[in-house]
């Protein structure tokens, strides 16, 4: 497979930042203007929109810790251990780091080679950089999803 980190950093720029092609959005349009009272609005039992922002961002800065040569320190137990949003302040803050990483992993993606990326993801059970990294991304389509029928929720009910 050539190109394979071209591929991958185009699917991770159309979920996260720039694309429209599989949903119509990205996760980046659906959050970057939402008022931050929308984003902590609970609907039901399901998670709030800033929850989801959170646990999608838990992942996209552990596996760039990781692009970045640091250690695999993220743990599924704490993906949604997500400090309160208590303030628009508090949700820009967020939103303005999701964005960032997603620009930054995408960057680092962009630049591996196709021996880095079919190599082992820090140990062999966790498979290659190539899964994880595609992991990545079809775990961000299936929040973004939630995150959309969310807010279609929140507008019926106001």
């Amino acid at each position: 497979m050539k190109k394979s980190n071209r591929y991958l950093e185009n699917r991770l720029k159309e979920v996260l930042t720039e694309g429209k092609w599989v949903t119509g959005t990205n996760f980046k349009e659906q959050i970057f203007h939402l008022d931050w009272n929308d984003a902590i609005k609970k609907v039901e039992n399901l998670n709030t929109i800033a929850d989801l922002t959170f646990h999608v961002h838990y992942y996209i800065a552990g596996v760039t810790q990781v692009l970045e040569g640091g250690p695999l320190t993220i743990r599924d137990k704490f993906s949604f251990d997500a400090p309160p949003i208590q303030s628009a302040k508090d949700w820009r803050n967020l939103v303005n780091k999701f964005c960032s990483d997603s620009e930054k992993l995408i960057s680092l993606v962009g630049d591996m080679t196709e021996e880095e990326l079919f190599s082992n993801f820090v140990d062999e059970k966790y498979g290659d950089y190539y899964r994880n990294i595609d992991v990545i991304i079809e775990h961000t389509y299936y929040h973004l999803g939630q995150i959309l029928l969310i807010k279609k929720l929140i507008k019926i009910r106001d």
